[in-house]
This record gives structure tokens, C-alpha cells and sequence, in this order.
């Protein structure tokens, strides 16, 4: 009997401790398998914190963002082609409504904004009838020390319930998150940079709040035309679009993570613009993760970043990391499903990247590369265009494979560097850096397609 009751009991001590070590291997399984979920850990890319932009980021609030989307509510539908008449309802209402508020914003920082109405028109291909759509953009200009480089910040104010009726122009149409939530957002951006930033930076911003989204991204086709035929040189082209909910319909629930979406174009740089606002956000809101997407955008769908792509400029499109298509292009879409403080973590990413990109240089705008024929060819030589008011270049260096630059490599104020990489093997980007420390996008060196120095005469 005792003999038999020791070995049951080191048996049972056995199984407990065989029981702990299974859970124990399970428990490790589920972390190395979320942590691999999660992707690459998000790298600051030597860029440099600035204390007045970090200030501003604090004057973003909820409850302002709040106000301004229940304002945007009340005006029933904001479909394109509702009533322009009446001041309590329809797309006419509320762009006026955006207008005075930004005129106010303008008042208080002592006019150093310029707003206006960037009005035109546009088939509606989309529908059958092919009705013609009277579009009103709201713009408000924050002017830089250059007037002819813009970086330039959207979302669009129109609604609809095409998931019912792409062309009900009058059922109650609240759009509270699509796209209340980004036209609020890009408001506030004005109000907030306004205030802060009165004189502007080295490049102009333009808030701008478009029409005609949901009937084929009329309003920002029309914008982006508008600048390409003033000869506006546009640094980047970001939209605010869906950007308030934070609970899945399975009761998932993400408020710490936004996805900005950008295609990995390296003539372009839209994959460059999605790693530059990957860095920013690990700078200024480490708790608030950023989820590079190298795509245009969510599958079968579309933003108001895509006609800047098209001609030829970097654009990217933020958007919530959680989306509920149950409460898109329908009634549903009302106020009580925005998460407002998720909101304003994603207009205060924004704002960093947005002010950032403006005080910095632009970007080397041609590059050229040569094997170095003394080291074997285990070197390049890298050349440059010159910046205006660049005071330094750096060179960065990742793996074709990496998601994001691992060396940077500071150079001075050259425009040609003998680089110990090969080439061969990895990406390579030239940044522009400020007598201040801001850094400007990188341009891809050799990127296919991208713009070429003509070559060295020997």
C-alpha cells in the first residue's frame, strides 16, 4: 500500500508537471504567433522630434471632432447631388457650414489661412442617366515660404447609402464615419496647425474637403487637375477616409492601431511616403501603431489619394484598422459608432507627419549610380540632384526584402557619396535634410522608371 501510493502520487506530480510544460509550450506557440501577426518593428529612420510639433498635437480634442461630425449629421444627406439650397439640408448646407467654420478658424489666426470654394463640374459615369455634378471643394490654404511646393491633406464631405441607392440624392444619408470622421479630422488639422504654425513652413498645405467621392472621386480628380495645370509641385497627397470605428462586428476591438494605405511604387515613392509616416508615428505616438498597407487600398474599393497616384505623385490614404461594412454606404452610419478619441490619435498622426513633410526640403527629384571599378565593384557611386535649402543629404540603406531602411548613412552637404554597399543587393534612398534637422522623403536611388541625372562625361 505504501509502495503503491508513492508511485501513484509521483505519477500524478508527473502528469501536473507534463500538464504545466504543455501549457506553458501552447502559451509560447500563441505569442511567437501574434508577434509574427504584428509585422516588422516600426523604426524612427533617424528622423528629428520637434518640441512645437509635439505641442500641437495636445490642442487636438475629441470633443471638438465630436461637435463638428454631429453639425455634419444634422444636415440629413451630404450626397453630391442633394438639395444646394436649403441652409439646414443637403451638400449645399454643409458646404457652407465647412466654409465659415474654416473662415472662423482663418479669423483667429489672424487671416494665415486662405480659404476658398474650388468649384467644377463632372459626368457622373456611374450612373446610367449620366447626370452632370455641380462639384464644390472646401479648401483652406496655409501658405508656405514656397507657394508652389504643397503637401496636401483630405477627406471628403459628400455621403450616400449606395449600398441601398448609389444615386438617392434624398434619403437620409448620416456618413457619420464615411467620411464625417475624416472631414473633421482634416478641419481640425486646420484650426489646430493654424494656431500653431500661423506662418506656415517651407511648403504650402492645402485642407481640403471634397465632394464627389462616393459617385467616382470626382472632387479629387478635380483638385489634383487643378494643380497639375498651375504647375503645382505636390510633395505628397494624403485622405482621411473611415478613420472613427474601433469595434468589428464580431466584437473585436482595435483603438491603438491605424492601416495607411500606399503603393509600393519606387519611381513614385508611395512605399517611401508609408514608411516616412511609419517613422513619424514612432516618434511622436509610440503607443498608437502604425500598419503600412502596399497596396492602393482595401480590396474592390477606392480614396481620394488615387488621382494624385495616377499623376505621378506620392499618396497614401488613412484609414481605421477595424471596419464594419454594416454601417457603410447605409443608414446605419450614424454618430453613436465613432470613437472620437480614436479619431484624434489618428488627426494628431497627421498633423506630425503633414508639418513635418512641410518644414522639410523637398526630395532629390533625379538620382544616378555607378559600380566603383577600384573596390571590385563592392561599391557604388551615388549621385544627386541639389535641393533648395538642403543643408546636408543622407544616404539610407535597406534589404530588398527589409520593410524599412536599417543603416543611414550621413553624407554632408555633397551630392555624390562612394557608398561601401552593393548595390546589387539592397535599396538604397537620398533624403535632403534641413538646416533645422527635418528630413524630406527619400528618393529611391535607380528606382525603374524614376528620373535619371544624365550621365558623367568621362
Amino acid at each position: 500500500m505504501v509502495d503503491g501510493g508513492w508511485w501513484m502520487a509521483g505519477w500524478d506530480f508527473y502528469s501536473h508537471g507534463m500538464r504545466i510544460m504543455r501549457s506553458l509550450l501552447l502559451a509560447a506557440a500563441v505569442v511567437a504567433a501574434a508577434s509574427s501577426s504584428v509585422g516588422a518593428q516600426a523604426s524612427t529612420m533617424g528622423l528629428a522630434r520637434d518640441a512645437r510639433i509635439a505641442a500641437a498635437l495636445a490642442d487636438v480634442t475629441p470633443a471638438r471632432l465630436r461637435m463638428m461630425d454631429s453639425m455634419l449629421v444634422s444636415f440629413g444627406t451630404r450626397h453630391t447631388l442633394s438639395d444646394t439650397l436649403s441652409a439646414t439640408r443637403g451638400i449645399g448646407a454643409a458646404r457652407r457650414w465647412i466654409h465659415a467654420q474654416l473662415t472662423s478658424f482663418a479669423k483667429d489666426c489672424n487671416g494665415c489661412l486662405r480659404v476658398e470654394y474650388d468649384t467644377g463640374s463632372a459626368v457622373v459615369g456611374r450612373s446610367a442617366d449620366r447626370p452632370t455634378a455641380s462639384l464644390v471643394n472646401v479648401v483652406a490654404w496655409l501658405p508656405g515660404r514656397d507657394t508652389n511646393r504643397v503637401v496636401v491633406i483630405g477627406g471628403h464631405y459628400d455621403s450616400c447609402i449606395c449600398s441601398v441607392n448609389s444615386m438617392d440624392a434624398t434619403a437620409d444619408a448620416p456618413g457619420a464615419d464615411d467620411d464625417g470622421s475624416g472631414t473633421v479630422a482634416v478641419m481640425e488639422l486646420a484650426r489646430v496647425m493654424g494656431k500653431h504654425f500661423p506662418r506656415g513652413f517651407d511648403a504650402s498645405i492645402a485642407f481640403i474637403l471634397y465632394t464627389g467621392e462616393e459617385l467616382g472621386l470626382l472632387g479629387s480628380n478635380q483638385f489634383a487637375e487643378r494643380l497639375k495645370r498651375e504647375g503645382k509641385t505636390v510633395t505628397a497627397a494624403f485622405t482621411d477616409d473611415i478613420i472613427g470605428n474601433t469595434i468589428a462586428d464580431d466584437g473585436r476591438v482595435d483603438s491603438v492601431s491605424v492601416r495607411v494605405f500606399a503603393v509600393d511604387s519606387l519611381a513614385v515613392g508611395g512605399g517611401e511616403l508609408a514608411r516616412y509616416v511609419w517613422a513619424t508615428g514612432a516618434l511622436y505616438q509610440p503607443q498608437f501603431e502604425v500598419l503600412p498597407v502596399l497596396r492602393l487600398d482595401r480590396l474592390g474599393r477606392g480614396g481620394d489619394h488615387r488621382p494624385f497616384v495616377e499623376r505621378g505623385i506620392p499618396g497614401l490614404r488613412f484609414s481605421e484598422r477595424l471596419e464594419n461594412y454594416k454601417r457603410q454606404h447605409l443608414p446605419t452610419d450614424t454618430l453613436n459608432a465613432v470613437n472620437f478619441s480614436y479619431v484624434a490619435k489618428v488627426a494628431r498622426l497627421n498633423l506630425a507627419t503633414v508639418a513635418s513633410l512641410a518644414a522639410a526640403p523637398s526630395r532629390p527629384e533625379q538620382t544616378a549610380y555607378a559600380r566603383d571599378r577600384e573596390s571590385g565593384g563592392q561599391s557604388f557611386t551615388i549621385r544627386w540632384s541639389p535641393v533648395p535649402n538642403a543643408a546636408s543629404y543622407e544616404l539610407l540603406v535597406r534589404r530588398t526584402t527589409a520593410p524599412t531602411y536599417t543603416r543611414i548613412v550621413p553624407v554632408g552637404n555633397v551630392t555624390q557619396f562612394l557608398l561601401d554597399e552593393q548595390l546589387d543587393d539592397v535599396w538604397v534612398g537620398v533624403r535632403a535634410v534641413g538646416a533645422d534637422g527635418h528630413r524630406s522623403l527619400t528618393t529611391v536611388v535607380g528606382a525603374p522608371g524614376g528620373p535619371r541625372l544624365p550621365a558623367q562625361r568621362r
